[in-house]
């Protein structure tokens, strides 16, 4: 995996070319011994050599748009493509009419240089912290796929496609935890911003109150790029934060439960190498999030929100949609508006008790997933997969409710399963997660 500022800088001096590095990536996709075909729904090859030739040229007579100009990313198929219809990996929607325009968030990656490589494979509707998607494969983890485990959703694709390389960087979404699993699961960093800062305009929905559009990249440098030029600020490598300086909070047991063991020993020797580098680490039973399970009652906010858009397509199409998808979202039929309103009103005391618990708080620290990446063999059984899809979404689902950003910091060693370490900064405190982040990195690497 490549980072963005030391690509940039080698395609800065010019011993790295756009070209290069584009044929690169669709060489890697195109292997037929890789999982790019499971990996992207759609490629756009011709698009990305004609960028990248067009941006050569520029970075030749010195008017490169940008020093991340030329630099090979993956979207999830969930962003609208001016002249393409936007399926969320769905067969539902493959006829759907094409995009009038970009999303925002594809017209600034577009202005910043960087080049679409295509559409990658997600969760149908992006309803799942797995990954698996039955029309078209599942692409699977890079750890242990002789077994094939898998790669975390519902952003799989993206995940995958930055872990093997076929993209520099990915753009997924994130509204329970699918930027951050599939992170944890494929060994990179996943970011989920405050969801405010960034547009969502041109991206098909799950719940828009709390849909969020992050990236997933090798580093957490090459996060924070990808972030700020979504977000339409300047992009920068973030400036690392002392650790000595930082108060870190684990929430217990909430975050700890049910952790498999070699999930526990990561987080527990990452825990001990950052308190001996000075970091303030303590353990604090948290009440508000005892009140958590009470958002997902008959499917919670993200239900109600995901059948209201969904309920006329699954009228007429009900029989094409995977069918654990369609049952979740059914059950947003079982809420009334009362129901709707009062889980709103909840959500709204939940941020606020939380607001006060965690003052003076610099983040709060747990694993992102709770369990290694699973066997696609161990999900099969609907009751299996739907127990083992809320025990994944549990620690990354709520910084989703309390609207706050949260980043997932790959922790494992060469070769060991992947483990991922989040860390849940404040609403709008972005920046300063980032430099967290970073030098948290810095010392665990």
């Amino acid at each position: 995996m490549r980072s963005l500022p030391e690509t940039a800088a080698l395609l800065e001096a010019g011993t790295l070319s756009s070209a290069a590095l584009v044929e690169e990536c669709l060489s890697r996709i195109t292997d037929p011994a890789g999982q790019g075909s499971r990996t992207f729904l759609k490629l756009h090859s011709a698009q990305a050599r004609a960028m990248a030739d067009a941006i050569g040229r520029l970075r030749r007579a010195g008017r490169a748009p940008g020093p991340y100009a030329g630099i090979p990313v993956s979207l999830k198929d969930l962003f609208d493509i001016q002249g393409e219809p936007t399926p969320a990996g769905s067969r539902v929607l493959a006829a759907a009419p094409p995009a009038a325009r970009h999303a925002p968030v594809v017209t600034r990656l577009l202005a910043a240089g960087l080049i679409p490589l295509g559409r990658t494979n997600m969760t149908e509707f992006a309803y799942s912290g797995l990954g698996i998607n039955p029309h078209f494969g599942t692409p699977l983890s890079p750890w242990d796929r002789v077994s094939g485990r898998v790669p975390g959703g519902s952003s799989s694709g993206a995940g995958v496609s930055v872990a093997d390389g076929m993209a520099l960087a990915a753009l997924g979404t994130d509204t329970g935890g699918s930027c951050r699993i599939p992170a944890a699961f494929c060994g990179v960093v996943g970011y989920k911003p405050t969801a405010r800062r960034v547009p969502i305009d041109g991206v098909l929905p799950l719940a828009t109150t709390l849909d969020s559009v992050g990236p997933l990249a090798s580093n957490v440098a090459s996060a924070a790029i990808i972030d700020a030029i979504i977000a339409g600020v300047s992009p920068a490598p973030p400036e690392p934060a002392p650790l000595a300086a930082l108060r870190l909070a684990i929430p217990a047991p909430f975050g700890l439960e049910g952790m498999d063991g070699t999930v526990a020993a990561a987080f527990s020797a990452a825990c001990t190498r950052l308190s001996a580098a000075g970091a303030h680490i303590e353990e604090r039973n948290f009440a508000p999030l005892s009140g958590i399970p009470r958002f997902l009652e008959r499917g919670g906010i993200v239900a109600a929100e995901a059948y209201a858009w969904h309920r006329p397509h699954l009228a007429e199409r009900g029989a094409e949609y995977d069918q654990r998808v369609r049952r979740r979202l059914e059950q947003g039929s079982r809420q009334s508006a009362a129901d709707y309103i009062a889980i709103v009103e909840d959500r709204a005391r939940l941020i606020r008790e939380m607001n006060a618990a965690t003052a003076g708080i610099d983040a709060l620290l747990m694993p992102s997933v709770a369990i290694l990446p699973p066997r696609l063999a161990e999900v099969e059984a609907d009751d299996d997969y739907n127990r083992i899809n809320l025990l994944v979404l549990r620690n990354t689902m709520p910084a989703n409710l309390l609207d706050r950003c949260a980043l997932s910091l790959p922790i494992s060693r060469p070769g060991e399963p992947p483990v991922g370490l989040m860390l849940v900064g404040e609403t709008m405190a972005d920046q300063r997660l980032f430099s967290i982040a970073a030098g948290i990195e810095h010392h665990l690497a």
